[in-house]
């Protein structure tokens, strides 16, 4: 066991997410660290969820909100947790065995860090797969994972770089880390695969994919220009 200063607070966004929550919590719950502290933010569900975390899941913080997107979900579990590290583990995603034990023992060795992510891995939902199949395709080539449900930050760091931007409502995550870059984020890439993105039919890059990929090309275009007039 370790004393409270080595905590590790897990912030997990979700919205109707009842179908898949029980996978991502228990790839949480299996990591064997601790102190470990989960923060599930219901981003507005009208599901069953609160019921199935209350009675499955009574150790982790519950916090329910008014829907307003994953930035502002991410943003209620960065004010609610206590951990010196912070994770993300977004709703129907899964950690790899081992990623917590991976990265903090990275994270000690290498003390000038801010931050650490991993690999990640596109699946398909068994049930889905054919179906998701016929209309999308993903790769399932391991791939460089600068993504939330890879990294483990200081919470520190997080807080210097500030909140995730609420009106960006795709590519949250592109816009925070490239605000994280122009803040001087200091972070390494670990070799192996820590979480698992889950491929299904209610994906919002599926079912938006038009949407994201213009909203992608204005906030890269966004952190152009700032570095332009920063002369970063």
């Amino acid at each position: 066991m370790m004393d409270a200063s080595q905590r590790i607070s897990v912030i997990v966004p979700v919205f109707n997410g009842e179908r898949y929550i029980r996978d991502a919590l228990d790839s949480i719950f299996e990591q064997e660290y601790s102190p470990l502290e989960v923060v599930v933010v219901d981003d507005g569900s009208t599901d069953n969820l609160a019921t199935v975390l209350s009675v499955e899941f009574p150790s982790l913080r519950y916090h329910y909100q008014k829907h307003g997107g994953l930035s502002a979900a991410r943003n209620a579990g960065i004010r609610l947790a206590s951990g010196r590290w912070i994770g993300f583990l977004d709703a129907d995603d899964l950690w790899a065995p081992g990623k917590l034990k991976s990265q903090v023992k990275y994270l000690a060795a290498h003390t000038e860090l801010d931050a650490v992510f991993g690999h990640i891995q596109q699946f398909y939902t068994p049930e889905e797969e054919e179906k998701v199949r016929q209309a999308y395709r993903y790769s399932r080539e391991v791939l460089p994972g600068f993504d939330p449900d890879t990294m483990l930050i200081a919470a520190k760091a997080i807080r210097r770089i500030g909140a995730f931007d609420e009106k960006v409502k795709m590519g949250e995550f592109l816009d925070w880390f490239a605000r994280a870059q122009e803040a001087a984020l200091v972070y390494a890439m670990l070799p192996e695969v820590l979480a698992f993105r889950r491929i299904h039919v209610s994906n919002v890059s599926i079912t938006r994919r038009n949407e994201t990929a213009a909203e992608y090309a204005r906030l890269l275009k966004a952190a152009l220009d700032r570095r332009r007039k920063s002369g970063y």
